[in-house]
């Protein structure tokens, strides 16, 4: 499957965004999807993922209650819908696909990547 994460932007803090990742060449309903982020200097680090089975999402901590995934299997589309956004948010966001029936937290469990999208938090 082929990925492509779109969607980022400057946005001030408070502001919000949503990040669309689209994939192609599989069935897409069938892979689960992470979301990672990664700052400057900084490891690519959870930020939230849908399974493929039941669609329940799972968040991290650090975005649980300001973000949101859900998915458009028709259209072979996950969102990321990020509100509240802060400064610390500020991250080249990916997404990424698998085939398990659970939410990895953990990239290396990913075998497919989308590019990155740039995430910028004003403050």
């Amino acid at each position: 499957v082929q990925l492509q994460a779109s969607g980022g932007g400057l946005v001030q803090a408070g502001g919000s965004l949503r990040l669309t990742c689209s994939g192609s060449g599989d069935t897409f309903s069938r892979y689960t999807i992470g979301w990672f982020r990664q700052a400057p200097g900084k490891e690519r680090e959870f930020v939230g993922g849908i399974k493929w089975t039941d669609g329940g999402p799972s968040y991290a901590d650090s975005v649980k209650g300001r973000f949101a995934i859900s998915r458009d299997n028709p259209k072979n589309i996950v969102y990321l819908q990020m509100n509240n956004l802060r400064p610390e948010d500020t991250a080249v966001y990916y997404c990424a696909a698998n085939r398990a029936f659970w939410i990895g937290i953990v990239a290396s469990q990913y075998g497919y990547w989308g590019q990155g999208t740039q995430v910028t938090v004003s403050s």
